[in-house]
């Protein structure tokens, strides 16, 4: 007797209509049965923003062919949110994807992703969950380098599965003359994005501001890190999870004698 396929629910920030989506939906109908529930616009930037001020709106596609697709009014986290909830109802997913988003998620990127706010919304359901990204913001991106890996990362949580909050954030170079070298497991790269803001004047005389600026690495040469993998040509894989406590300052700040003592009795 044939144990049924594993159900797959896949999400993104780009929109349902980008050729990333595309791509992983039909990746992950090699390994099961695939159930779609994306943005009907782009949401690249919204973290894990949730719509609480307005409708949620969902209605059914037939953009992927023999795959049971809807497209979403909300966020990427709405997306899994409804997804799990209402579209699948009684049914739980063996694994959430998001993506393959346009552009890279590295490092300090991951708290400002769309794409990860869909798989960390399906870790905290307690739901294996991989978010993939390319570093590569074309809309006709080349995804054909990072395939079998998808396929070789999706089948190995599949079988193995995740720590209960764990979802991975996976990262491709672009396609460059060369093939990728491997997959290296990493952690997240200490960086940040330093911000500059250009004030600009709109055709009514108005201001406006139009952010810039440039990553700014300071694990520059750290080789366990993601964005060394990527500048290496390597796929880089960092496991990361929403629990944000840092347990070493709860214990440093137990010293500080801010609880309350328990009245004597």
């Amino acid at each position: 007797m044939h144990s049924p396929k594993p159900l797959i629910l896949v999400s993104n920030d780009d929109g349902i209509t980008s050729l990333g989506i595309r791509t992983l939906v039909a990746l992950m109908q090699e390994l099961g049965e695939v159930v779609v529930v994306a943005p009907d616009s782009p949401q690249s930037g919204m973290g894990h923003a949730i719509t609480i001020g307005e409708p949620l709106r969902l209605h059914a596609t037939e953009i992927f062919k023999d795959v049971r697709a809807y497209e979403c009014s909300g966020t990427p986290a709405d997306c899994v949110k409804l997804g799990k909830h209402y579209v699948l109802k009684d049914r739980t997913p063996d694994l959430v994807v998001s993506g393959i988003n346009h552009g890279s998620n590295s490092s300090i990127s991951i708290l400002y992703s769309g794409t990860m706010s869909a798989a960390i919304e399906a870790a905290i359901e307690g739901i294996p969950a991989i978010g993939f990204s390319l570093c590569d913001f074309t809309p006709n991106a080349d995804f054909s380098h990072v395939k079998s890996y998808i396929l070789q990362i999706a089948r190995a949580v599949l079988e193995n599965g995740l720590p209960k909050g764990v979802a991975l954030n996976v990262n491709f170079p672009k396609k460059s003359g060369k093939p990728l070298k491997g997959t290296r497991i990493c952690r997240q790269t200490n960086g940040k994005w330093q911000e500059e803001f250009e004030k600009r004047k709109d055709p009514h005389g108005r201001s406006y501001f139009w952010m810039a600026g440039q990553f700014v690495n300071y694990d520059e040469g750290m080789e366990d890190t993601d964005e060394w993998a990527l500048a290496n040509n390597y796929a880089a894989v960092v496991p990361c999870q929403y629990d944000m406590t840092s347990y070493s300052t709860v214990e440093l700040m137990k010293k500080w004698s801010l609880e309350e003592k328990e009245a004597e009795s």
